[in-house]
């Protein structure tokens, strides 16, 4: 039984399918779990918490503290409890608090405090689901790290009928015990260090203006992500990005401007490492003089001269040890398989994931992506147009092939 003896805070939302939280909590139980519920103070027009305790044979808290003794409700410790922390049904309220990090309730206080993988399952109306702030939502928590259990289709509340209905409570138990079951799988990355440089740089021309390009660094991110969840230690040396910056605990961050400063955080760490991704959309060229102050507007032209930017990848390629894996990107616009062929070889990478401009939903700034693995021992491996976090996921599927046939 993959839940026996899993401590699971089940966290409930008002929404109302929040009364699915009580069969949900019995399944829980009957597989073996240890269930504790926080509700947050709209959930007790729908539940009450005497349904939740008698079920999960455990109080049910929804203060910070007993109004009766005055006892405080430690959050933090409920937040270093658990073995996963969900949210059934979570509510368009509760979702917007926890994408900005807002903790005005017991409920939110002890998301912030798990260490825990989280698990999200939406419960809300048609229109509301598919509103572009929740949708947004949706995709700033899953850049957390968060894991989002999509609502179902279906009748809902209002008597419309499509996306909204909070998945069903057999449906998460079997997404549990596929995740526990994974568990070793998930970890085959433990006891590696890996460095990922993610996001662009920006070479200054002045004080004001610089050099750049459109990378937003999501893909670097998502192959983060995956690295930590299945056990690494993971570097992350991160240009300047507008996204939300990811919170697992196996993620440490740097973060930089050029691609001088971007390779002297990865020099400084890459002989320690098992694996280098080198994600980062890195600047070929950088001002040779940048200015002390803002250029001001007056000839009628104006040019700037231009030096090399160090390779970093080819930098450390050169240094790369028999152990150590290299994963390199290739962005090409013409000349696509021949150039990225080209990457493999002279950067020593051990696999080059091409991306191509030509490809609609492709490359830069997109949530989704379609890349084709190109393997050292000449391997090919084509991807379907999918979301940046699927195809991290299957980067890093064939970066465990390197390492499993390395350990033979």
């Amino acid at each position: 039984m993959p839940l026996q003896g899993k401590k699971i805070v089940v966290a409930v939302t008002g929404s109302i399918a929040a009364y699915k939280a009580a069969h949900l909590t019995r399944l829980l139980v009957k597989e073996g779990a240890e269930v504790q519920i926080i509700m947050s103070t709209s959930a007790l027009d729908f539940i009450t918490p005497l349904t939740l305790s008698t079920l999960s044979k455990r109080p049910v808290y929804h203060r910070f503290h007993h109004s009766e003794t005055g006892e405080w409700t430690n959050h933090v410790e409920l937040g270093l409890w658990a073995d996963l922390f969900l949210i059934a049904p979570i509510s368009a309220s509760t979702l917007a608090k926890i994408a900005t990090g807002n903790s005005d309730n017991l409920l939110t206080a002890t998301y912030l405090s798990a260490r825990c993988p989280v698990m999200v399952a939406p419960a809300m109306d048609l229109d509301m689901y598919q509103h572009p702030s929740v949708q947004q939502n949706l995709r700033t928590i899953e850049g957390y790290g968060n894991i989002i259990l999509a609502a179902e289709s279906g009748e809902l509340a209002s008597g419309l009928s499509g996306q909204g209905r909070m998945m069903e409570p057999e449906h998460i138990v079997q997404h549990l015990k596929s995740y526990f079951q994974d568990t070793d799988i998930k970890k085959s990355f433990s006891g590696k260090t890996a460095l990922v440089t993610a996001g662009p740089t920006q070479e200054a021309i002045d004080p004001v203006r610089y050099i750049g390009n459109h990378s937003s660094g999501k893909m670097g991110l998502a192959i983060a992500l995956e690295l930590a969840e299945k056990g690494a230690k993971v570097e992350l040396i991160l240009g300047p990005v507008s996204l939300a910056l990811p919170t697992h605990p196996n993620i440490h961050i740097t973060k930089v401007i050029s691609a001088h400063q971007m390779y002297e955080a990865a020099a400084k760490l890459h002989q320690n490492t098992d694996l280098s991704v080198f994600a980062a959309a890195v600047a070929d060229y950088a001002p040779a003089h940048p200015a002390k102050d803002k250029i001001k507007k007056a000839a009628e032209d104006f040019s700037i001269s231009l030096k090399k930017n160090i390779d970093i990848a080819a930098k450390l390629g050169e240094v790369k040890k028999s152990h150590q894996v290299h994963i390199g990107f290739a962005l090409e616009t013409s000349n696509e398989n021949q150039n990225a062929l080209s990457k493999l070889e002279r950067k020593n990478f051990d696999l080059v994931i091409l991306n191509s401009m030509n490809d609609q939903g492709a490359g830069f700034k997109h949530d989704t992506n379609k890349v084709t693995i190109f393997h050292k021992d000449g391997k090919i491996h084509r991807t379907e147009l999918m979301s940046k976090t699927d195809i991290a996921k299957e980067i890093v599927k064939s970066i465990e092939k390197i390492f499993s046939t390395e350990g033979q």
